[in-house]
């Protein structure tokens, strides 16, 4: 027998926290899919296409603004069979509710040109820990390869974005002013000689100076995640704290069990994590767990 067999016995909430939400039409859900980054194989992408061709009511799939891929309008008499079908096809059903969610990401260093820090390879190892850790409340995480942020990571629980750090070498360097021209944030002024002149406070460490270089003066040195915390968007949104920047790209899982422990200790009832710090003080997670990943 599978599991949405007997209607008796179910609970709404609880197939919405596994990522079946009830629709307005009587008996019409939509199935949530596990897609981590973003990112779907032709093959696991085909098979969607057909499912959805097969029990959806509507002749489309959503894309949510999470990277998920929501078939809806499926009856719950096929419940099961669309499970079974999607597994089979290697795809994983994803969940809501008060838990850790299915992390996203953009396309990172890959093929992106801007990009600095590989968020797929990391994404994919955070989904396989954290997905599905229950929580006191939902618990959203980004990555961003790269200061443009196209995930957003000012709206997550936990945000994580991709920083190099240049460095000059002033032997190697013509004056050609090119690095102080690409700078946005005017990091980079050019002296009487065209050398430029590193702001330091201003640096979004983006990595632009070190691309458009064409002698190499400019040269990457440490790589790393800028880290924010405490984000969240909806009907009470709440920008994310700076918390470090330069995290290490093998400390991030540890960061982010370090985190979720943090808040599902001192989190009260339904509190997303940003509250939870206005509530008990931004300083007390810096210090139990921020302190530990600092040099």
């Amino acid at each position: 027998m599978g599991q949405f067999k007997d209607k008796a016995k179910l609970d709404l909430e609880d197939m919405k926290s596994g990522g079946f939400i009830k629709e307005r039409k009587k008996d019409l859900f939509t199935v949530r899919l596990r897609v981590p980054g973003g990112r779907l194989p032709f093959d696991r992408l085909q098979k969607i296409s057909e499912v959805a061709a097969k029990y959806g009511k509507y002749g489309y799939v959503h894309l949510s603004v999470r990277q998920s891929v929501e078939i809806v309008g499926v009856h719950f008499d096929d419940l099961d069979t669309v499970i079974k079908e999607l597994e089979a096809a290697g795809q994983k059903i994803a969940s809501c509710g008060a838990r850790v969610r299915v992390p996203t990401a953009c396309g990172g260093c890959e093929y992106n040109p801007n990009g600095i820090m590989d968020s797929q390879q990391k994404v994919l190892e955070v989904d396989e820990k954290f997905f599905g850790r229950e929580c006191h409340h939902k618990f959203k995480i980004g990555f961003s390869g790269c200061p443009i942020d196209c995930p957003k990571t000012r709206e997550m629980d936990l945000g994580f974005m991709g920083m190099v750090e240049p460095s000059w070498t002033e032997d190697a360097c013509t004056g050609c002013k090119l690095c102080s021209k690409v700078c946005l944030e005017k990091a980079i002024t050019p002296d009487d000689e065209g050398k430029p002149v590193f702001h330091e406070e201003k640096c979004l460490f983006c990595g632009d100076c070190i691309n458009v270089c064409p002698t190499d003066a400019w040269e990457s040195g440490r790589k790393g995640w800028y880290v924010r915390a405490g984000g969240k968007h909806g009907r009470h949104p709440r920008p994310a704290d700076d918390i470090m920047k330069f995290l290490p790209d093998d400390k991030v899982c540890d960061f982010i069990e370090g985190t979720v422990q943090w808040y599902n200790d001192n989190a009260s009832g339904r509190e997303r994590v940003g509250n939870c710090f206005d509530r008990v003080g931004l300083d007390k997670y810096m210090k139990e767990v921020v302190s530990k990943f600092n040099d």
